[in-house]
């Protein structure tokens, strides 16, 4: 983690006031403006300090000009040069800052700011009570109740939009996709005003023969009303994964015909499928005490039901503090650091996913059978293994928009509570029983399988990256809220930016794209063995090592591709010119 100090602390330049004073001021001004009302920008600016980091030869020497609140949008969370004079500025969203502590030593003042991108930020300032205003006005601007006063709802882009992201991969374009080969399925507006599942999109693709009457009753039966839709059609051989909630047996075996006939209706003459329970089965049996519980095999005979570990919520929450401690900690010890890493069990979760979803595209692709996934909600662990499972399965998957049509369709219309689950990262004291980061563990995943299959993958790093940073902190609608329904009543189309529009420009997506890509349509298979996963530097450790070197080498790696790009359409050149020339020697030396 990259500790960014602050060796003084000026409050004078351009402005008269203290940093408190802005911040009070701007934060007094945020609570009499109507949400509608076109505001400034939040971004807290870090001025007139001197900034080093606190990692020797790796540090960076930032100063900035005037000390206060910039109510103007810029570039967020990153270094920039100011257009006035030559100094640079470091631009934070308040919804980036995770946690502050303060320290006091004689008349100096610590605070140290803790963002959810991992980064530390330490500001030295003279004065308590200074030191107090200041750590108290960022407290209060970076805990809002209310998302309508989020950044995202204020933001005005200062790009030209091309593409409106909100309608860039709605159901109806994604099914139509399918639409010359799933004649079996069809696209239902059962769900057209949330009505029988909050957490669904008004439109879900599920089996021709049932009609929306019969969905009704099944989603009485699963959990949050979550009942069995389309996931993926696998063109090679018509299989499916599809994916719910946990059917509401309870102690009692409550069964529902309607719900055995809708996920039998994606079986073939003769053919069995698999149901994939991402709950171990002590789990799963416990959860009928509450209501819950697994499919039955006497009401199932055509099913076989496997379960798997994986783990949620504050498991995985524990895991990640754990993760992110070690990586911070700066002993230089092998042993330390080894022990650390092996107890955070990351990369143990990393694997229990990973086997998941490579035994779910096993089960498409080599076995020919379809698949039913659910844990207990189906939000989060059956998100992963869904979405994994069509990354190895789907090449269009593993393309920029095919990636982005994957988010979209597999995450936010899925339902995966975005607002809850990344709330908070990794260093907030007062965590929440629903925060997780079920989607980081997602993305490194996916960087797992980019690192085994370097040339199958569009996209690079820097775009698994980018959707980390975003998902916890934006200018952007597209993560707020936790489901369809919300974001339908935030009216988030209406008042905020997609985050699509500002990454599917050209200037944008050549930073995202991957110089080593050769479309390649086959299955892709990764290992799981331990030996083959590795800790996400370009995460974990980006913060507190410097990238110089990687990027100097990533920029000369490109220059060698492109030159040999150059060099290849010159032999082809010479080649047609070459055959050319013997086309025509030939007519000459004809009788």
């Amino acid at each position: 983690m990259s500790v960014i100090k602050s060796s003084s602390f000026h409050t004078h330049t351009h402005t008269n006031l203290s940093l408190f004073q802005v911040l009070n001021n701007f934060w007094q001004f945020i609570q009499r403006t109507p949400c509608c009302a076109e505001v400034p920008a939040w971004w807290v600016q870090l001025h007139a300090f001197s900034v080093q980091g606190l990692f020797g030869k790796n540090s960076e020497q930032l100063t900035n000009s005037s000390s206060g609140l910039e109510l103007e949008g810029s570039v967020r969370g990153r270094r920039v040069e100011s257009p006035t004079d030559n100094t640079e500025e470091l631009w934070l969203l308040h919804s980036n800052i995770d946690a502050i502590d303060k320290r006091f030593v004689g008349p100096l003042g610590t605070i140290i700011i803790k963002c959810k991108d991992f980064r530390i930020i330490q500001l030295d300032i003279p004065g308590m009570e200074e030191c107090l205003n200041i750590a108290s006005s960022i407290e209060a601007l970076s805990t809002l109740d209310s998302i309508t006063l989020m950044y995202p709802f204020f933001y005005r882009p200062m790009f030209e939009v091309i593409e409106d992201g909100w309608h860039s991969f709605l159901p109806e374009q994604e099914f139509e996709l399918y639409s010359s080969t799933i004649s079996e399925w069809r696209l239902s507006y059962v769900n057209k005003e949330f009505s029988v599942c909050p957490s669904y999109p008004p439109a879900v693709i599920v089996p021709k023969a049932i009609d929306d009457d019969a969905l009704r009753k099944v989603a009485t039966f699963r959990h949050g009303g979550r009942f069995p839709v389309l996931s993926y059609y696998h063109k090679k051989n018509g299989m499916v994964i599809m994916r719910s909630g946990q059917p509401l047996t309870g102690t009692n075996g409550r069964r529902c015909k309607e719900d055995e006939k809708l996920i039998n209706a994606t079986l073939r003459a003769g053919k069995r499928g698999y149901i994939i329970d991402t709950r171990p089965l002590n789990i799963a049996q416990q959860a009928r005490a509450k209501g819950g519980g697994f499919e039955q095999e006497a009401h199932y005979p055509q099913w076989r039901r496997i379960h798997k570990s994986i783990d949620r919520y504050h498991i995985l929450q524990e895991s990640l503090i754990k993760l992110v401690e070690s990586c911070n900690d700066q002993t230089q010890n092998m042993d330390r650091w080894l022990s650390k890493l092996e107890a955070s069990n990351w990369l143990t979760h990393i694997k229990e996913i990973l086997t998941t979803a490579c035994l779910a595209a096993q089960c498409l692709d080599r076995e020919g059978a379809s698949i039913l996934i659910h844990g207990t909600e189906g939000t989060d662990s059956t998100l992963q293994v869904t979405s994994l499972a069509q990354i190895i399965l789907e090449p269009r998957s593993r393309t920029i928009r095919g990636f982005e049509a994957l988010i979209e369709r597999e995450w936010l219309q899925a339902g995966h509570p975005f607002q809850q689950r990344c709330a908070q990262s990794a260093y907030c004291n007062s965590k929440q029983k629903w925060e997780s980061p079920v989607f980081l563990l997602f993305l490194d995943c996916v960087w797992q399988i980019l690192r085994q299959f370097p040339c199958s993958f569009e996209f690079n790093e820097n775009f698994l990256i980018m959707l980390f940073e975003h998902a916890y902190a934006s200018q952007f609608g597209t993560f707020l809220g936790n489901n369809e329904s919300e974001r339908c009543k935030l009216k988030l189309q209406q008042k905020t930016m997609s985050l699509w529009s500002w990454v599917n420009r050209p200037s944008e997506l050549s930073k995202f794209t991957n110089p080593l890509f050769e479309a390649n349509n086959l299955v892709i298979w990764p290992s799981v063995a331990p030996q083959s996963l590795q800790l996400w530097e370009g995460i974990f450790l980006r913060w507190n090592r410097s990238s110089k070197y990687l990027d100097e080498a990533y920029e000369e790696m490109v220059n060698i591709i492109e030159y040999n790009k150059e060099l290849q359409a010159k032999v082809n050149l010479l080649r047609r010119q070459l055959a050319e020339l013997e086309t025509e020697d030939g007519v000459q030396e004809s009788p």
